[in-house]
C-alpha cells in the first residue's frame, strides 16, 4: 500500500526548493538573573526547541517555562506533568507553565523541550521533553500545553517561585 500527500509549506521560511529551514537563537548564559527571555519569535514559527547545556540555579525551585504574546508573559492555565526517575521518582502538576520537576537545589540540567503548535487558530500549544541531570543520575520527562490569546512571541525560562537566579550554563533555541 502507498499513502502520498501533498505538501504545501507556507511562511517566509520556506525556501524556493520547499525545504524549511531552522534558525538558531543566540546562547544565553545562564548564570545570573532569576529568568530569560527569547524575544521577538516570528509570528511564522511552529516549532520550538528549548535547550539546556548545564543550567543551574541557587535554589530547589524547579524550572518553568513560559510563552508569551505582545501583551507580555501568560502565567497562568498551562496543563502539565513533570517527574524525576532514578534512584526515586516523583511527579508534580504545574498550572503557571511547563515545569521541570527537580530533585533538589543546584542540579545540573542538560537537554531539550519542544514546543509544537498544535492548532493554529486558537494559538495551542504542546510540549513534550526529556532533560537529564549530571549532578545526579536522574532523568526527568516533561509534557503539557497552553493556549496563548494570541500569537507565540516570547519564551521565558524562569523557576516556579521566581526568586531563584541561574547561576551555570546556558540556553538557547531553535525555531522553524
Amino acid at each position: 500500500m502507498t499513502i502520498s500527500r501533498n505538501l504545501s509549506l507556507v511562511g517566509t521560511n520556506a525556501s524556493s526548493n520547499g525545504t524549511v529551514s531552522i534558525t538558531s537563537g543566540t546562547a544565553v548564559a545562564s548564570t545570573s538573573g532569576t529568568s530569560i527571555n527569547f524575544t521577538d519569535i516570528p509570528s511564522w514559527v511552529k516549532r520550538i526547541t528549548i535547550m539546556f547545556n548545564g543550567v543551574s540555579s541557587n535554589g530547589s525551585s524547579a524550572k518553568l517555562i513560559q510563552l508569551g504574546t505582545s501583551g507580555g508573559v501568560q502565567t497562568t492555565s498551562y496543563n502539565c506533568t513533570s517527574g524525576y526517575m532514578g534512584a526515586s521518582s516523583a511527579f508534580a502538576s504545574f498550572t503557571t507553565g511547563i515545569g521541570i520537576n527537580s530533585i533538589g537545589a543546584a542540579n545540573i540540567i542538560h537537554g531539550s523541550i519542544i514546543f509544537s503548535l498544535q492548532n493554529t487558530s486558537d494559538n495551542s500549544w504542546v510540549a513534550q521533553g526529556v532533560v537529564g541531570l549530571t549532578d545526579a543520575a536522574y532523568n526527568i520527562i516533561t509534557a503539557g500545553s497552553k493556549t496563548l490569546s494570541a500569537l507565540l512571541t516570547t519564551i521565558r525560562i524562569t523557576t516556579v517561585n521566581g526568586t531563584d537566579a541561574f547561576d551555570a550554563g546556558s540556553i538557547n533555541i531553535l525555531y522553524e
